[in-house]
This record gives C-alpha cells, structure tokens and sequence, in this order.
C-alpha cells in the first residue's frame, strides 16, 4: 500500500502536484484560507513519483 504525504507547513500552493500527477491523486483545498495541495486518490497512485521531483518545496513524500 502507498501512502503520499503532504508537508503543510512546505505547501505553498503552486499545484505543480496536481498539474504533474498522471492518475489525479491531489487536489487543491483550501485550510485555514490558503490553497493546499490534499492527496485524496492515494490508492490511485503508480508510485511514478513525478509530484516528489516537481514540487519546488520538497513537500511532498511518496511512502511504499
């Protein structure tokens, strides 16, 4: 099973994950009034990694 974490506090929201990610695992969302990046399709995830080489912040993990 993949589990992909977003790190909060590094988001900042360019959706670079969103526009990368083949299978439309993230969305944008808004928390606490900024957009953030939410992985909502996890089981949906080839373990490509492109979201982890494209976010600019190191934001995000992708754990097998």
């Amino acid at each position: 099973m993949v589990t992909v974490k977003v790190d909060l506090e590094k988001c900042t929201g360019c959706a670079s994950c969103v526009d990368t990610c083949p299978v439309a695992v993230f969305e944008m969302v808004d928390i606490n009034g900024e957009e953030k990046s939410k992985p909502v399709n996890e089981s949906e995830c080839i373990i490509c990694r492109a979201c982890e080489v494209t976010c600019p912040e190191a934001a995000i993990e992708v754990v097998e």
